[in-house]
């Protein structure tokens, strides 16, 4: 029984290999491994939490469960942007937390093969942390996240703390 369940883990993880769900922000194309995204949501009514950074919005109630949302646009020091109807959340689970990542719009699922991969450039340390790669597609390049890097150690305890409550 647990062999079988091991087999289907390592087929669900192969058929996640290189797929990422790809977003936009300004002009920019971002991806995010699948297998760290849970689901797709519109934009809903977030309840603001003092003392929390500026990026980390608020808390949303997402069917009974209380989800820390983060404006991805504000992590990566971009200015604020109203949200609008194709303004989505991606909510994925980070060391064992869902947190919900605003984002202009999302694009599509891409496979995108590890030979059309790159690591990313050194020089801008603060923003190409949150960098993971860059992947090649067409003509076109998509920055690939480093998801468990979105949050800091002490930011992970933070929101575990509130979501626990």
């Amino acid at each position: 029984m647990s062999s079988q369940i091991q087999q289907d883990d390592i087929e669900i993880e192969d058929t996640q290999t290189g797929k990422f769900l790809t977003f936009q922000l300004e002009e920019e194309f971002y991806g995010i491994e699948i297998r760290f995204v849970t689901e797709i949501i519109g934009i809903q009514k977030i309840t603001e939490v003092p003392e929390m950074p500026e990026y980390l919005r608020g808390i949303i109630n997402l069917r009974g469960k209380i989800i820390p949302v983060m404006d991805v646009r504000l992590r990566f020091k971009k200015s604020f942007r109203e949200y609008t109807d194709r303004t989505c959340v991606i909510v994925v689970d980070i060391k064992e937390i869902s947190i919900g990542l605003i984002v202009d719009s999302v694009s599509e699922v891409l496979f995108i093969p590890e030979a059309e991969m790159i690591p990313p450039p050194e020089f801008h340390k603060s923003t190409s942390k949150f960098i993971k790669a860059i992947g090649k597609v067409g003509q076109d390049v998509k920055l690939i996240l480093d998801c468990e890097k979105l949050l800091h150690e002490q930011e992970v305890e933070d929101l575990g703390e509130i979501v626990r409550q």
